[in-house]
């Protein structure tokens, strides 16, 4: 992930991220799939999108905690 998209990513909605996260989750799971078949090329596009994924809950909690405090 590009510092561009993590700066998107900061300028969405809680609802907006909770859908990409889904996303990159279904996503995890078809790459799962693909390497268990062992039809999955790049093993490293994994990992990238479980740490994509990890982002995307640190981001959810710095929200979450900026909403409680308000």
């Amino acid at each position: 992930m590009k510092i561009k998209e993590k700066k998107q990513l900061r300028g969405k909605s809680i609802k907006e991220l909770q859908t990409i996260l889904a996303q990159a989750r279904d996503e995890v799971k078809a790459l799962l799939f693909e390497h268990n078949r062992g039809k999955l090329k790049n093993t490293g596009s994994l990992l990238h999108k479980k740490k994509d994924i990890a982002r995307i809950y640190s981001i959810l909690g710095e929200k979450k905690l900026v909403e409680e405090n308000i």
